[in-house]
């Protein structure tokens, strides 16, 4: 008979904790592609744990089940979301990074676009929701300063930079039947932020000089 193998010897602190934070980053990734292509509702837990592969139990432990996971992931797209806005540049660059960001990395939009459509047909409340009520300080300091015209609504406008920007996301089918290109395309993108920025640069108050 051989000799007895060497004991097990427990993992150190440092090591459980590296294991751990990489089982939440593999949940989170994961999580994040299920719940932008299929919504809240449609994503099941056990795909996003087979997608991370990881045990599905992790996902109570580390965020309290499916819902814990979503409004992780919502808070954590709605801080990278707030960091598009520099309000020390001017709009016609804030739009252009935003535009660059959401093509870049579509999935903090498709969540927002479900949630939408589970409110739109009676799921009000379904889908957890973490983002607060619209902060329109930053359009009312822009007209202050002379940027955008006084006499715009400033939801309205929010609304409208808002949709823009989303809309190759919602609609990448029109985009390809329009542009001939897909929203991912450079040129789309170059074309597209070229002409955002002509809309806001022109939405200036009468007489002044327009941003570009």
């Amino acid at each position: 008979m051989g000799g007895e193998g060497r004991p097990r010897r427990s993992p150190a602190p440092e090591d459980r904790q590296a294991d751990a934070e990489r089982s939440r980053r593999q949940l989170l990734a994961a999580a994040f592609d299920e719940f932008a292509s299929k919504g809240y509702a449609g994503a099941r837990v056990h795909e996003i744990a087979a997608r991370a592969g990881v045990n599905k139990q992790l996902i109570n432990y580390y965020f309290g089940g499916k819902e814990g996971l979503y409004r992780h992931l919502q808070r954590q797209w709605l801080e990278r979301e707030s960091t598009f806005d520099d309000r020390s540049c001017p709009a016609t660059e804030v739009i252009t990074r935003y535009l660059h960001e959401v093509l870049a990395d579509p999935r903090g939009t498709r969540l927002e676009i479900w949630r939408g459509l589970a409110t739109a047909c009676g799921g009000a409340g379904e889908t957890p929701d973490e983002e607060p009520e619209q902060d329109l300080s930053g359009i009312s300091d822009r007209q202050a300063n002379g940027e955008f015209d006084p006499a715009i609504d400033p939801g309205s406008l929010l609304l409208m930079i808002m949709g823009a920007v989303t809309a190759p996301i919602v609609m990448p089918d029109m985009v390809q039947k329009i542009f001939g290109v897909t929203p991912w395309d450079p040129e789309f993108e170059e074309r597209y932020s070229a002409h955002l920025r002509t809309v806001l640069g022109r939405l200036a108050p009468p007489g002044s000089s327009t941003v570009d």
